[in-house]
């Protein structure tokens, strides 16, 4: 009996040391590892990876896409879910805002003086909405958009070829860390001479980015609009902005995904790329002027700043143009770091039939349009479901260069 007690005392020590080695050990791993995996990091390929693979994860490496989408355009929800189930990305729906369920005494100051009309009040606040997710939830990033947005479908690959830019206009020099490739960033000082374009194939060698495979420091992607301008020293009405908006350029040619010219869209303005640059070509830079919020990412710093800036501070007139005001630093808004590229990677989708059912904002008429477009996407992945749903690998162009 001595025996087999004085056998079983040494079993059961070893038992209750092994048992308190391994809690100990599971709470050092619950301190070390984090709690909240952002979705870019946790769908890298491997630790092996550069950054910019995150771009080909499901929320094309952002942590989130939000889609704003009024409840009753279930066809516009239907077309989203679809087209981005095909494209193999994953997006959440943040609901719309009709202009007629939000208080005149919510509104920030500005709103109600500038006569901002009821749509515009509903489509601000549904963005706010949006950009107040990205606040509350403490997400590193996320890419919003409007629930009518198209775009191509290598946007991945694209996507890609716009980081290797941004990363040139925001990164440090690699040989100086203190310094930019583009002179005048992070503010132009005064510089007023349009520094020389940077050309994919040659551009600068940076400093890898640490927070977002398109950079660290950026407040705004401005990647899905109705046109934007190159940001210059001689714009009329844009003297303020050009103080403050950094001018150099990211050039892309040959990009096989960017229209020939005759097909080629473009916000009227004195530099028009199409004038200045070969065809088939893409440009990336900063902000000036960019209107329609069709596709934006935010950052969580330019998130936060955003939701004081247009949702407290000041409203003078319908959401995308005050955020453009706030890419600029001007009309009394502070200046926001706001990156774009032209021609821009979404657009609308206008698909055939009535007019009037393109916006619930603004009248489009109502004429009877008989064929489905989206401007300056090629290979639009809204025009090739058909073919996507069928597992093909060749796609209709609509814009091919001989047509």
């Amino acid at each position: 009996m001595l025996l087999g007690v004085s056998y079983q005392r040494p079993f059961l020590s070893i038992v209750v040391a092994s048992v308190f080695s391994v809690c100990l050990l599971l709470i050092w791993f619950r301190n070390i590892i984090p709690q909240k995996i952002p979705r870019a990091v946790y769908n890298r390929k491997s630790s092996a990876q550069p950054l910019l693979d995150d771009i080909f994860n499901s929320t094309l490496g952002f942590e989130k896409i939000f889609v704003v989408n009024l409840p009753a355009r279930t066809d516009h929800r239907d077309a989203m879910v679809l087209t981005a189930a095909l494209s193999n990305m994953t997006i959440e729906f943040v609901p719309g805002v009709k202009g007629d369920e939000v208080l005149e005494k919510v509104l920030p100051p500005g709103a109600l003086e500038d006569h901002v009309n009821a749509g515009s009040v509903g489509a601000w606040r549904a963005h706010m909405n949006a950009i107040s997710a990205v606040v509350e939830q403490g997400l590193s990033s996320a890419l919003i958009f409007e629930d009518d947005v198209d775009w191509d479908v290598r946007i991945k690959s694209q996507l890609r070829d716009f980081a290797l830019g941004s990363q040139a206009l925001l990164q440090p020099l690699a040989a100086d860390p203190s310094s930019y490739a583009d002179p005048t960033y992070p503010t132009p000082n005064g510089l007023p001479a349009q520094p020389p374009d940077m050309y994919y194939g040659a551009l600068p060698a940076t400093m890898p980015p640490t927070t977002s495979p398109y950079g660290d420091g950026w407040d705004v992607l401005w990647i899905g609009h109705c046109g934007v301008r190159f940001p210059n020293t001689d714009l009329p009405g844009h003297f303020e902005a050009s103080e403050k908006v950094p001018k150099g350029r990211a050039v892309h040619l040959n990009d096989e995904s960017v229209p020939a010219d005759h097909h080629y869209l473009v916000l009227s303005q004195d530099d028009d790329p199409r004038e200045i640059y070969p065809e088939h070509t893409r440009v990336v830079h900063h902000a000036m002027g960019p209107l329609c919020t069709l596709g934006y990412a935010v950052s969580q710093k330019g998130a936060r700043r955003l939701l004081h800036e247009l949702g407290l501070k000041k409203l003078n007139g319908p959401f995308d143009v005050a955020l453009s005001q706030s890419c600029e630093g001007s009309v009394g808004h502070g200046y926001h770091n706001c990156l774009t590229a032209q021609p821009q990677y979404f657009h609308h989708h206008r698909p055939a039939g009535r007019s009037d059912a393109i916006s619930d904002i603004t009248s489009h008429g109502d004429e009877v349009i008989e064929k489905a477009s989206t401007e300056n996407i090629r290979w639009s992945a809204r025009l090739n479901v058909e073919r996507l749903l069928a597992g093909e690998t060749t796609f209709d162009d609509q814009y091919p260069d001989d047509a």
